[in-house]
């Protein structure tokens, strides 16, 4: 396995009453940022849980680079009033030394949340709770499936920053599952479409307008969610009047 590759998948299979996964084939790299995209029922958190080792597949192999760390974050956590945890508590559950998990939780900008109850947190700042959960122990890869549910608009954005942040600082491949692929486009270095299978993957432009993608979301969709590539074939001169570039133009 090449020295940059963290997870390797060969024909991996799945099934539980009917198959969930059909012949994946998927590298996972350091520093990379993968976003898994598909309609519901296509085996995305299946995906991410075979990926992270919590499940078993049925037929293929995954193959890991040696001492592989990885940070998780669910779909779904229910945290119940009725036994109440603090913040504190929650992270020291990774395991990691209570100044990894204060470090972990300033790096999601979520330090002042340390004495705080899990259940009275908004759904942004849960997300960098659980975020910092999975960070505190310095992953090689980090797995998150749908990581802003129950997040505005404005906190998507600013939680898509904050996830390429953390790759940069950590070094880390980071695979994640979303169905906001107007903002997943911008963010990403690698989309795998799938639906059981894999329809198609590569860089966001090129999935945007491979057939079996827009047979999956629709033209019409594909192209408000395409990704806006700027040719700059115009300037305006010192009158602020617009002209064609020549040859010889110079600017961004």
């Amino acid at each position: 396995m090449p020295a940059n590759t963290l997870v390797s998948l060969d024909k991996v299979g799945l099934r539980f009453d009917k198959p969930v996964l059909v012949d994946i084939s998927l590298s996972v790299e350091r520093n990379e940022i993968i976003t898994i995209i598909g309609p519901n029922g296509a085996g995305k958190s299946s995906l991410i849980k075979v990926i992270a080792g919590l499940i078993d597949h049925d037929t293929g192999s995954r193959v890991v680079s040696k001492d592989l760390c990885i940070g998780y974050v669910p779909q779904k956590l229910h945290i119940d009033r009725g036994m109440p945890i603090k913040v504190s508590r929650f992270l020291s559950l990774a395991q990691a030394p209570k100044n990894a998990c204060k470090e972990a939780l300033e790096k999601v900008g979520a330090s002042h949340l340390w004495s705080e109850q899990m259940y009275s947190l908004s759904g942004g700042e849960l997300q960098r709770v659980l975020l910092a959960r999975a960070i505190a122990r310095k992953p090689d890869v980090l797995l998150l499936d749908e990581p802003l549910q129950g997040v505005d608009i404005n906190g998507q954005i600013d939680l898509y920053k904050l996830i390429a942040k953390l790759r940069d600082e950590l070094n880390c491949a980071v695979v994640l599952i979303s169905h906001d692929l107007h903002l997943v486009m911008a963010q990403t270095d690698q989309v795998i479409c799938l639906n059981q299978h894999v329809c198609c993957s590569g860089k966001p432009e090129k999935v945007s307008q491979h057939p079996e993608y827009l047979s999956l979301f629709g033209y019409g969709n594909a192209q408000n969610l395409a990704v806006y590539t700027h040719y700059h074939d115009h300037h305006h001169n010192l009158d602020g009047d617009f002209e064609h570039c020549q040859d010889s133009c110079k600017h961004d």
